[in-house]
């Protein structure tokens, strides 16, 4: 399949979108205020240990301290934390997942660095091969590669990515030597660094995008910025010269994102529900703990009986949810609610449609069958925000319920509120001020409920529109 990289850059944010056969199948974006972490290596200080949890908290320079779990302590897993770390003590770590939400940035003590075709372990002297690769003659031969390559006093490791089955040995010694060379300059820099201290930031989006998507099946890499085009080619020509032919400057008038339809994708990918082809849905909800998506047949009715909309509706919902799942970044845990149905084999067909779908995907992913509510469960590891995260905020009005209350309820809990404030205070009159949708219902539908109200705490009550409140805004004013 053709692949094309679209890299729109401003001097705010780069946004990267990936399609193949004219349709985006993915979407990164990168804010130069609020650069990712994951990969990022500190030398931070032990804030606070906290036994009962067997974790700790290391400031490393952010708005919160970060997250260190025993499990992720690399030489001392099987002690105790409190009897590994103490409070106010340096740490080197590194962060692998992004803040999320409420949550600071986790941290492990074992490093890792990736280079184009190898990922690069300083403390652990062991070769692994990307789980990706599937032959076993081929992980063979690429481990005793490797083996080969790597000098004697070596102490680290390395993982073999999967860009490597194609290398030649000049590329993969050039990578090897590269990601020696960049742990030397952490190292050196790490000597009697005052914490909290950055000592390595990994490389920026599109430098990444370079680096871990451009494969085989890559047309071109577009880029709509002089500069940065410049920047990419310089590092393309250094470390991955069979990328620079590749490259492409655009310079027309048109928006590069508005030329290849990106713009309208973006939108689609924040709605909450996504159209199928055939006339079936996809209803998205992202909460805190987990993604649910439900599928509806909608306006598919199919061209023989029920049971065959709903198989054809589930198989196109299958590759639909693989997309969206990519597209908007969603991860943790993943529920999803295929129509239901009767027949085994009809099961069996969207789970192995789903599956091959899913292979596109970059981000780990574990996929389990239907369970006995007939929902299917499967997690995405997620390390960065979601598109709606980075992208939007909670709603003002609502504080993302995603509902507001009705006017009639409103207009009920002024008129308790005012009978509160009516006991509580001896007012000459009470002014209600509210949302225009309030008011009226308060001098129409409700006006003998507030002509009875005033009867009964014996005070005039008069009402006011305020425009810029929300619906569920009012004050009761006393005068």
């Amino acid at each position: 399949m053709s692949e094309e990289i679209l890299i729109n850059v401003t001097p705010q944010e780069t946004r990267v979108a990936l399609t193949a056969t004219g349709v985006v199948q993915e979407l990164l974006i990168e804010r130069a205020a609020s650069r990712g972490l994951v990969g990022n290596i500190y030398v931070g200080r032990v804030a606070r240990v906290l036994p009962g949890m067997q974790s700790a908290f290391v400031e490393v320079g952010l708005e919160r301290a970060a997250f260190l779990h025993v499990a992720d302590l690399w030489d001392q897993r099987d002690r105790p934390i409190e009897r590994t770390l103490t409070e106010g003590q340096p740490i080197l770590v590194q962060v692998v997942k992004d803040p999320i939400g409420s949550k600071g940035a986790r941290l492990s003590t074992q490093v890792s660095i990736a280079g184009r075709l190898l990922v690069y372990l300083p403390q652990d002297p062991h070769i692994g091969i990307s789980q990706k690769i599937e032959d076993e003659n081929g992980r063979a031969a690429l481990r005793e590669r490797l083996k080969e390559l790597v000098p004697p006093e070596e102490k680290g490791g390395f993982i073999v990515r999967t860009l490597a089955e194609t290398a030649s040995e000049q590329e993969l010694r050039a990578d090897l030597a590269y990601l020696q060379e960049l742990w030397k300059a952490v190292k050196q820099r790490s000597l009697g660094a005052d914490p909290p201290l950055l000592l390595y930031q990994d490389l920026s989006l599109a430098q990444r995008v370079l680096r871990d998507m451009v494969s085989v099946d890559t047309a071109r890499v577009v880029i709509d910025s002089r500069e940065n085009f410049q920047k990419l080619a310089a590092f393309a020509e250094r470390y991955m010269p069979q990328v620079r032919s590749r490259l492409e400057h655009y310079t027309g008038e048109r928006p590069l994102f508005d030329l290849h339809n990106v713009e309208p994708e973006i939108e689609k990918a924040l709605s909450r529900r996504v159209e199928l082809k055939s006339g079936g849905t996809l209803i998205i909800d992202q909460t805190e703990a987990m993604t649910t998506i439900d599928v509806n047949t909608g306006g598919f009715v199919g061209s023989r009986n029920f049971d065959d909309t709903v198989f054809k509706t589930n198989l196109e919902a299958a590759q639909a949810i693989a997309r969206q799942l990519r597209l908007r970044n969603l991860g943790g845990i993943i529920i999803l609610d295929f129509i239901d149905m009767e027949s085994i084999e009809h099961r069996n067909a969207v789970l192995d449609e789903l599956r091959r779908a899913l292979v596109r995907d970059r981000t780990r992913i574990t996929l389990n069958g239907f369970t006995a509510l007939g929902l299917v469960e499967m997690t995405r590891k997620r390390t960065r925000e979601s598109l709606a995260h980075v992208l939007c905020e909670p709603c003002p009005t609502c504080a993302g319920r995603g509902e507001v209350r009705t006017a009639h309820t409103v207009c009920y809990d002024v008129l308790r509120e005012i009978l509160r404030e009516a006991r509580a205070f001896n007012a000459r009159e009470f002014r209600v001020i509210a949302s225009q949708a309030v008011i009226d219902l308060l001098l129409e539908d409700e006006s003998a409920s507030l002509t009875m109200l005033s009867e009964f705490i014996g005070k005039p009550i008069s009402v006011q529109v305020e425009t810029g409140y929300s619906q569920e805004q009012f004050d009761i004013v006393l005068m």
